[in-house]
Parts: structure tokens; sequence; C-alpha cells
């Protein structure tokens, strides 16, 4: 297979990093002191064709496939792993739910907000005491009439209190039963709908994570993604791309600490020689450099699939996995590399630490992505 960057993987390289050296580096520290969402730039970033990424151009996307989409997010994660978790969680969840399984009404009606960041997308599977057990989930959803009536809280969600339009899934059925779920479109301002918590995290500061609270909710039987019961199955075969997804923000975030750790080992002089030039600090970078491109090979693979229709489940979680775990590796390895100044926030070093355990965490941990892939193994 051929992974070498296309003219059009190059240009979208040089965009992001031009866009990114004036609106974004310049604020990531303020960003993640504060914790501020900064919509304004997901906006721009529509305007980009950034957050339509996988949207086809008859909906007001960009038309890409998965390789192009892991450049974007890999490029913007470089430089702020938070906006590239959002901008992932746009492009990848909300968006590419109604994309996969929308009515072409839905698809028209919801896609070219989203595409242009008209509208933020957030989406809600996780709930409080469910999380890698979905099927156990207690939001439940009750057909009246022409409406169904939404009850329950979703965590841990991106955008949660700052999303437009929301993809949620709700039991319809009986608990366990994997066809007992259901999906819905439900917009903000939809009466019984608000958010909650917003969450105070070690890392990807700048990405708001939040509850969002049904109360009553009532929502037209139009909303409804597919048919009733179908889900759970939805979220999983959507979790396949958002899987590439975190791999894809993975690896940026290994290749940010990477490349700082190594420009650093140059410009770092101890006993009249650059740190670099000693085995302990250059077998580090030898490691680093190694299983980054280790983690872009399995990212691209999955890629690759899942632009060509293939079922990518077994891959996208093996991408997954293996990325995330790197992201953590590298980061720690270069502000192992950066030394005391790796500790302060002088430096980039600390906060790809920070963000890269997100990474094991999100869209399923590390430990159920041994699961997937030792199912798919095992059939």
């Amino acid at each position: 297979m051929n992974f070498e960057p296309t003219e059009m993987q190059q240009q979208i390289t040089q965009v992001i990093r031009d866009f990114g050296k004036t609106h974004i580096q310049p604020n990531v520290l303020e960003w993640d002191e504060t914790q501020t969402f900064p919509v304004q730039l997901f906006k721009q970033l529509g305007e980009l064709g950034l957050m339509g990424v996988l949207v086809p151009e008859q909906y007001g996307g960009s038309g890409l496939g998965y390789l192009e989409y892991v450049t974007v997010i890999s490029e913007i994660s470089k430089i702020c792993g938070a906006i590239g978790l959002s901008v992932a969680a746009h492009n990848s969840l909300c968006t590419g739910h109604i994309l996969q399984f929308g009515t072409e009404e839905q698809k028209q009606q919801y896609l070219p907000k989203l595409a242009s960041a008209e509208w933020i997308g957030a989406w809600g599977l996780t709930e409080p005491n469910t999380g890698s057990d979905a099927m156990n989930m207690k939001c439940v959803a009750q057909k009246d009439g022409d409406e169904w009536v939404l009850n329950g809280t979703k965590c841990w969600i991106t955008h949660g209190k700052s999303g437009d339009l929301a993809v949620v899934i709700a039991r319809t059925g009986n608990v366990r039963d994997s066809h007992g779920m259901s999906a819905f479109v439900v917009k903000r301002g939809t009466p019984g709908f608000s958010g909650g918590k917003k969450e105070n995290k070690l890392g990807m500061r700048a990405s708001e994570t939040a509850e969002m609270i049904f109360d009553n909710c009532r929502i037209p039987a139009a909303n409804m993604l597919g048919k009733p019961g179908d889900g759970f199955i939805q979220s999983m075969k959507v979790l396949d791309g958002g899987r590439i997804s975190i791999a894809a923000l993975s690896l940026g975030i290994a290749k940010g600490a990477y490349e700082a750790a190594l420009k650093y080992s140059k410009e770092r002089y101890q006993f009249d020689q650059p740190i670099s030039k000693f085995q302990g600090i250059s077998f580090k970078l030898a490691d680093m450099a190694t299983e980054i491109m280790a983690a872009e090979l399995l990212t691209m693979q999955a890629a690759a699939g899942k632009t060509q229709g293939k079922k990518v489940t077994q891959h996208a979680a093996m991408a997954k996995y293996y990325a995330s775990e790197v992201a953590v590796r590298a980061a720690n390895e270069a502000v192992q590399i950066f030394g005391g100044y790796g500790y302060t926030k002088d430096f980039p070093v600390e906060k790809f630490y920070r963000d890269a355990k997100l990474c094991t965490i999100g869209e399923g941990t590390s430990e159920i992505q041994k699961l997937v892939i030792a199912r798919e193994a095992l059939k």
C-alpha cells in the first residue's frame, strides 16, 4: 500500500500549519488554563472545510476520504490536542452518524449546517453508570403519538453544553438488548434539553466535556435516525470511524511531542555537546520515531479500508489502541528529554503529556480495544 502523502494531503497540511500559527498556537496556553472552548475558531475551521471533511459536496462538505481526514486531525493535534479532539468528535461522531444513517431529508436538513460549523455537533452514548457497558443505559425514550419523550442523563459528552445539535442514543426496549436502543437528533433549545456539569479535566481542557440532561424532552418522530432499535448497532459502526479519529489524534500528539523533543535535544548543550549526542537521549528518540511510524501505518491502513468501504472493526481498534499508547509513551519521553523544563508550561511537552492520556480512555479504553481485537481474531 502506498501511503506517500497525496497532493491534497500536502495542501491540507500546509493550510493547517499556516492557520495554526496564526489562530491556534498563540492561544493554546490561555485556552488550556481557562478551559475556554473557542467556538469562533471552529467557525473559521468550518470556512476552511475542516468541519465537514467526509461530508459529500452536495451537502456542503469537502467530500474527502479518511486518509485526508487523518491528515486533518493529526496536523491540528500536533498543535493542540484539545482542538483536534473537538474537530474529530464533530466530524466523526455527530456528523458521521447522520451521514451514515440519516435519510436523504435528514442529511439535507442537518449536514450543511454541521459541515460549515454553523452548528457544532455533539454525540451522546455514555452515561454516568454505564461507561463501557453501553447496553445497560438508563436514558429512555418513550413513544407518545407522533413524538418521542426523552428522559435521562449523558456524561463525558464533547460539546455537551455548547453543541447546537446532538445525536443521542436512548433505550427504547429492554435493558441489555442490542436492539433495544434507538438514535435521535435533538436540537439545542428543545424544551427539556439542557447542558449539565462541565468537567474540570487533566488535559484536553479547551475541548468542552459536559453532561447532557433530558427532562421530558419531546422530539418529533421524524428525528429518529434509522429504525427503532437500530441505535446501538449504528453506534458500534460509528465508533469504528471514531477510533480512527482517536488514532489520528494520538498520532498528532505523539508527533508534536517527538518533534519538540528532537528540536530541543539538538539545542540543549550539556558537557559541551548537544544532548542528542548522548546515547541515552538518542535511543529515546529512536524508539519514539519507530513507534510513531508503526502507529501511522496502522492508522493509515484502517483509514484506507474505511475509505474503500471495508469492515475495519479490528484494524480501527488496533490503530486506536496502539497509537494512543504510543502517544502516552512519546509524551512521557519528551518530558524526560526536556528534563526540568519539560515539567513547566513554558514548553509544549507538558501539555502533550496531559492531553495524551485521554486517547487511551475516550471512545473505548485500551482494554476495550483489546477485547474488540481478540473477538475479531477469534471469529
